[in-house]
């Protein structure tokens, strides 16, 4: 079973940074692609970005510009480095394979942008 465990989330400032992490387990994690999605309260999961096993990244035009996604085979991680943080991007940020979902969910991560 694949396992997700986002972290990195907290309470940032308008205009301010984080990097979030996504530690999943398996064996396949080289040859997949992996997205970021968030949720935020009374709204639905939406794929914020993703990036193919060969590095090609894709950001919804929201983040452009703000959000890099990254990965490192070696650590089975996947990493979102969010700057210019602002009111709207605040929501449970939640990784998984793309472009279709691992059944299973991992807890997530919120980040809480707010002055």
């Amino acid at each position: 079973q694949v396992q997700f465990v986002e972290s990195g989330g907290g309470l940032v400032q308008p205009g301010g940074s984080l990097r979030l992490s996504c530690a999943a387990s398996g064996s396949a994690f080289s040859i997949l692609a992996w997205g970021w999605y968030r949720q935020a309260p009374g709204k639905q999961r939406e794929l914020v970005a993703y990036i193919t096993s060969n590095g090609h990244t894709t950001y919804v035009d929201s983040v452009k510009g703000r959000f890099t996604i990254s990965r490192d085979n070696g650590k089975n991680t996947v990493y979102l480095q969010m700057a210019s943080l602002n009111a709207e991007d605040t929501a449970v940020y939640l990784c998984n394979t793309h472009p279709v979902p691992y059944v299973y969910w991992g807890q997530g991560t919120q980040v809480t942008v707010s002055s």
